[in-house]
């Protein structure tokens, strides 16, 4: 072999903010903080305070391959600690904060964690956390010393003292592209959460599938909102993807709600929104309760829709209310997360409305860098004909190939490929379309019944807020659906009216056995449908037709 002369420099991600720095200096990212008001800064600014923590961190003793641990909203200040911890070497490891205490202090352990860097909100939680992880050496407060608060947590040091303490002049070390950068725990909604170590590598390679224009077409141009956290598989990549493009980030801090992200989209400009569809329903009923008219005030182009399936109607009241596509896209936390785009062919600008809803139900085509393959339960590899359901297997340079510290052992085939858990069809195109999980697939009369799809007709009654259908024992058929409901508030939706809504919808024998209204559904810490928790509210539940 004839070995190029090209210069070998690694992919790190320091060198993606020092880009920024330099190409991009005044470029912006706003903050809405947890003192309260919103914060401005640059590219620029982050870099140079990254320099200031990688240099308040060597201070306290850390040593490159440590974890640091962050209980934190999306912010400048957490962003700063995305390039400061994992540029100089540490392993910075998210942690999101509506997991169960007890799964908190269970990955703080599990990781040895050095220190832990807490918003403000997060004081109640942290003081119980601190007596039971001993190995923890510290916790930073993310605030300055005006808003330093009384509390009782052993160690405690304030953040902007720490900067201030600290030189902005560091030289970010060289070292292998494949050493580990951060840190995300599955959910773990069956046995205890399991981490992905990602490396420098994956993390710039996957930021520039984001980038690319076939990807999520991040660009300078944009004006991103980032409503998908960024303790959520580093917010899919967008503070990566974002210093690599100098696109302008807006990040909402813990104000969520449908009010406070409407704001944001109309003040600041937004062009493009990031989130789980949970997020976008709470904007679509403030818009809706409040009679907005988002297409006259917003400047809103894309939305991107990922964690879970995004449901028709969701993508058609974009399309109509705000002017604005849907791109759905998938991924995994193991897959960092970006596997596949939903954008359109140049075939499909003749299709009218309704076929391009069609298309954008699917979950999308496969970025550079991601192999798909979908297999029977014998392995055996199905065809790629929109027809064929089989369990989906992934492999790329940003998949895991192990869960850390070899939690579940080995994961991957012979052939380095990864099963995701989901069942899915890839059509001719390479359009993927997940129809369940593995384990939550409906199998009545040795047939599948997709409960995703399912789902997503039941949410398009205009009284349905949210939807979820497990399957329910049957003495004849094994399992037949079970449509949970949650009505919008004043809505009197019955049991037949809803079946009535569905035929037509999907196929006669994929009609829900039964329709059952409560007043919420649970979900995970990530803003997916809780499957399991509901499966077990209605474990004794008798269906009219068993």
């Amino acid at each position: 072999m004839l070995r190029g002369l090209m210069q070998e420099r690694p992919l790190l991600v320091s060198s993606l903010i020092e880009h920024a720095a330099r190409c991009h200096p005044q470029a912006e990212i706003v903050s809405r903080t947890s003192e309260g008001p919103l914060h401005r800064c640059t590219y620029a600014d982050i870099c140079r305070r990254s320099r200031q923590v990688a240099n308040a961190l060597t201070a306290l003793g850390v040593v490159p391959g440590e974890r640091i641990a962050t209980l934190a909203w999306n912010g400048y200040r957490h962003m700063e600690l995305y390039y400061g911890v994992s540029g100089m070497g540490a392993v910075l490891h998210t942690i999101n904060p509506r997991l169960f205490p007890e799964q908190i202090e269970y990955i703080v352990r599990h990781a040895e964690d050095q220190f832990l860097f807490f918003d403000l909100g997060f004081i109640p939680l942290v003081e119980k956390l601190a007596q039971a992880v001993p190995g923890v050496r510290g916790f930073v407060v993310m605030t300055d010393r005006a808003h330093l608060p009384v509390c009782d947590i052993p160690g405690l040091l304030c953040y902007e003292d720490l900067l201030g303490a600290a030189s902005d002049a560091y030289d970010w070390p060289q070292f292998d592209e494949h050493t580990a950068s951060s840190l995300c725990y599955t959910s773990g909604t069956t046995g205890n959460p399991k981490g992905v170590l990602y490396s420098h590598r994956s993390s710039v390679l996957h930021a520039w599938a984001a980038c690319a224009v076939d990807g999520l077409a991040i660009g300078v141009a944009e004006t991103l909102l980032l409503v998908v956290p960024m303790f959520h598989v580093n917010a899919w990549g967008m503070p990566y993807a974002g210093a690599m493009s100098g696109a302008r980030l807006v990040m909402p801090g813990p104000a969520l709600d449908g009010k406070s992200v409407y704001e944001l989209l109309r003040d600041e400009q937004v062009t493009l929104a990031l989130g789980v569809p949970t997020v976008w329903r709470m904007l679509l009923q403030h818009v809706d309760g409040a009679g907005l008219k988002p297409r006259d005030e917003l400047c809103l182009r894309r939305v991107v829709i990922g964690g879970s399936s995004a449901p028709r109607a969701m993508t058609e009241a974009f399309a109509n209310t705000f002017g604005a596509f849907v791109v759905h896209a998938w991924g995994m936390t193991e897959m960092s997360p970006v596997g596949t785009v939903c954008n359109l062919l140049p075939k499909h600008e003749d299709y009218t409305f309704e076929q391009r809803l069609d298309i954008q139900e699917k979950q999308g085509r496969a970025v550079y860098g991601v192999e798909m393959k979908i297999v029977d339960d014998q392995g055996e590899r199905l065809p790629q004909d929109g027809q064929a359901a089989g369990h989906l297997l992934v492999r790329g340079p940003w998949i895991t190939s192990g869960y850390y510290r070899d939690e579940g052992g080995g994961i991957v085939d012979a052939d380095g490929f990864f099963d995701t858990g989901d069942v899915a069809t890839i059509d001719l195109d390479g359009y993927l379309q997940i129809t369940d999980r593995s384990k939550d697939v409906i199998k009545s009369g040795g047939e599948w019944i997709s409960s995703i799809a399912l789902e997503n007709a039941a949410v398009a009654h205009p009284a349905v807020a949210e939807a979820a259908v497990i399957g329910a024992a049957h003495d004849k058929w094994q399992e037949r659906p079970l449509l949970v409901v949650v009505r919008k508030p004043g809505e009197a939706l019955t049991r037949e009216t809803m079946l009535e809504f569905l035929q037509g919808r999907v196929a006669n024998w994929w009609i829900p056995d039964d329709v059952a209204f409560v007043d919420e559904l649970p979900h995970t810490a990530t803003g997916k449908l809780h499957k399991l928790r509901l499966r077990e509210m209605f474990k004794d539940y008798r269906l009219p037709s068993a």
